[in-house]
């Protein structure tokens, strides 16, 4: 990735499709890692994660990794997700981000000088060469590694820099080791 150390950047997050994205590549995200890796290549003013979540549930499998994201120096942009009919009769849910995420980076460009895009939404193609116009560079992320890849063309041609998230999977990947517990684990085991 290009980054000058004088760079102010801000990262922006679509959380469903970076979740689908590493899913598809074989491996979980360790955001602290992530944020890190930002934090040491500039001037990191924002990282902004975006992600719908669903109101009626109880519980959400999503709820504890925003609240840690929250308190972790994330900002995190929630909006709930609404339910639908679609025409064949089928109830569907909607929680699209695109208009948050959108609407922050336009407000923000002015104050950056590079942006990171982790989502691979065709979508935001016109969003980043609105961006460009005001003289930002904008890095996306995403992957074309992944079948069928994950990142549109158009949005993949018209970044600055594309970077492939399965690059960034041994600096950014979640190591599954056990938990360091004093021992206790193994003197449990060892006594059963």
């Amino acid at each position: 990735m290009n980054f000058y150390p004088e760079d102010r950047i801000a990262v922006f997050i679509d959380g469903a499709n970076l979740y689908g994205a590493a899913r598809a590549l074989g491996f979980d995200i360790d955001y602290r890692r992530l944020h890190d890796l930002f934090g040491k290549k500039a001037r990191l003013l924002r990282i902004l994660y975006y992600t719908a979540l669903s109101d009626d549930q109880e519980y959400s499998p999503i709820r504890p990794l925003i609240d840690w994201l929250d308190y972790n120096g994330y900002t995190v942009v929630t909006k709930p997700t609404k339910e639908f009919t679609d025409s064949t009769g089928r109830r569907r849910v909607k929680g699209n981000m695109d208009i948050e995420l959108a609407v922050d980076m336009m407000e923000m460009a002015d104050r950056l000088d590079h942006m990171v895009l982790i989502s691979g939404d065709g979508d935001f193609r016109s969003l980043v060469e609105a961006v460009q116009r005001k003289g930002v560079r904008v890095t996306v992320i995403s992957t074309i590694r992944s079948q069928p890849p994950m990142i549109a063309d158009e949005l993949r041609r018209q970044a600055d820099v594309f970077v492939d998230l399965q690059e960034l999977a041994p600096t950014i990947q979640r190591n599954h080791t056990p938990r360091d517990d004093g021992g206790r684990t193994a003197t449990i085991l060892e006594n059963a």
